[in-house]
């Protein structure tokens, strides 16, 4: 290595594996309920030991791509939701850049649209909700509980679709936080989030727009925050690649 040169951030090894899977999954042109290799084939096709396998599947379980069917075997995930989430998900790549930007312009066309529409439907309760989940993902920051902190991000993204009064768009914001949270395990290593205290004073914001009907403003705001998200996840990648 020359001088120049920076080492690559080390990887677990099952992470890795994980991200290979999802490339087989789509190499194959498996489809939501379609029959995986067995667990021997997938270590031999990726060169890998069947116990990091298993922990790779256990990560690909757990975030939604893969079920475990005992005594059946392994099956691309056939839980379609309201639009079909699992054929979103089928392409989708955490580690690929090109994807990650991608789902980025498609939650901040959700997510500015769903403020816009909060803003002139939100009933007292959902803007108690709104507020409620702001407050948690505040309290997570303040006390460095990132479970408590991305429980709260999840609730108050969520609670503005679900004030929007359209269920297309809840659906549609679920199904995008669900893959970003793969894009942060496997393709960040949860590591993402020094935007955290700005995100804070971002949600408050606009909590403030809808609490006070204008949609303008609410999607305005909105927008600023997943720009900002954006430029977060942006700035991580640099570092990734370049040590910077």
């Amino acid at each position: 290595m020359t001088r120049n040169e920076k080492a690559a951030p080390y990887r677990p090894g099952y992470e890795v594996v994980a991200e290979q899977l999802l490339n087989l999954i789509a190499e194959l042109r498996l489809r939501p309920g379609d029959r995986m290799p067995t667990e021997v084939e997938l270590a031999a096709r990726v060169g890998s030991s069947r116990t990091v396998v298993r922990e790779a599947v256990k990560i690909l379980s757990a975030i939604g791509r893969v079920r475990a069917h005992k005594g059946r075997g392994l099956y691309v995930s056939d839980d379609e939701g309201m639009l079909g989430a699992s054929r979103w998900g089928g392409f989708f790549l955490p580690a690929d850049l090109d994807h990650v930007y991608m789902l980025f312009e498609f939650r901040r066309v959700q997510e500015t649209a769903s403020s816009r529409l909060a803003a002139t439907n939100a009933t007292p309760a959902e803007l108690q909700a709104i507020e409620a989940a702001a407050e948690t993902c505040r309290q997570g920051h303040l006390t460095g509980q990132a479970a408590l902190f991305d429980r709260g991000d999840d609730d108050f993204h969520l609670r503005v679709a679900t004030a929007s009064h359209n269920q297309f768009l809840v659906a549609a914001v679920r199904e995008a936080r669900r893959l970003q949270r793969q894009t942060n395990i496997i393709g960040m290593s949860g590591s993402v989030g020094g935007h955290a205290p700005a995100a804070i004073e971002e949600h408050a914001a606009i909590y403030r727009a809808i609490r006070d009907g204008e949609p303008e403003a609410a999607a305005r705001a909105a927008a600023v925050h997943l720009d900002n998200t954006l430029e977060d996840y942006r700035r991580e990648i640099q570092h990734r690649l370049f040590g910077q």
